[in-house]
């Protein structure tokens, strides 16, 4: 079935590259204008470059090529007035508000809890939890102006369903935006604004295929690469892949917002090779 976000418009964090980029495209395929952010700096404590201007730029390229619209511009989900700018800026252009996909976050390097110093907390709370926070805050005005319902969907993890070892600050405001989810799904739903929260398992994005992470899963290797991480990474799922595609992840946010999912609100939906049951 084609179009069924045909004429809706799209908020979407973190959308130079990886899962943002892939549900920009996704929903533009599928009829949608997208309003589109990304912060375009490294942020400490990350063990990867993060996205720059050219890689937004790429977005842009390919939602035009689609023949849709987007509005793409430099945000820090960290700053609500930023974001509120970067809303209202789309709003204004494409007239409406419908749906948000709270996408940005940031992953970060492994230690105990004990010892994970203080900034690394505050910043992995302040971006992945708070952020999204903001990021809902920011848009929510402009869906119920709208007076048509709507529906926003939050990226938490595989890490927001289970514990992990070692990564207390990531496993804690992954929980908490499921949190947040159940809350604002209760909120919001008299104004049939539906609020869902997706859930991964190890994604092939920059965030995850870097060398930081080789180096955790593959500590001997000398210059451990996608092949050394790649059974590691299979032992964590059910079914027999090391990791899903972006796309993946699209298609479940496309289902979530569409009129399939009319009445679904309040999910957590894992896309995860089964790795909740391992």
């Amino acid at each position: 079935m084609a179009g069924r976000v045909e004429g809706k418009v799209a908020f979407i964090t973190g959308a130079a590259r990886g899962q943002g980029r892939s549900h920009a495209v996704r929903l533009a395929q599928e009829g949608a204008d997208i309003i589109a952010i990304d912060l375009l700096e490294d942020i400490p404590y990350a063990p990867y470059d993060a996205a720059t201007q050219a890689d937004l730029d790429e977005t842009v390229r390919q939602v035009e090529a689609l023949d849709r619209r987007i509005v793409a511009s430099r945000a820090d989900v960290r700053d609500l007035a930023g974001l509120k700018a970067a809303v209202d800026a789309g709003v204004a252009e494409f007239g409406r508000l419908d749906i948000v996909s709270a996408n940005a976050g940031i992953s970060a390097g492994m230690m105990s809890a004990a010892d994970l110093p203080e900034d690394a907390w505050s910043n992995m709370i302040d971006t992945n939890l708070s952020g999204v926070w903001r990021t809902a805050k920011a848009a929510i005005p402009h869906i119920k102006a709208g007076g048509r319902g709507g529906s926003i969907v939050l990226t938490s993890s595989e890490a927001g369903l289970k514990g992990y070892q070692n990564v207390a600050h990531y496993v804690s405001a992954k929980h908490g935006v499921v949190g947040l989810m159940r809350t604002l799904a209760l909120e919001l739903a008299p104004e049939m604004i539906r609020v869902n929260s997706l859930h991964p398992t190890q994604v092939d994005t920059p965030m995850i295929m870097n060398e930081g992470t080789y180096r955790l899963f593959s500590p001997d290797a000398e210059h451990p690469t996608r092949e050394d991480f790649a059974p590691t990474s299979q032992a964590m799922n059910a079914l027999p892949i090391p990791w899903v595609e972006a796309v993946d992840i699209s298609n479940a946010l496309l289902w979530l917002v569409s009129d399939e999912a009319r009445y679904v609100t309040g999910v957590t939906l894992p896309v995860d090779a089964g790795a909740f049951l391992v």
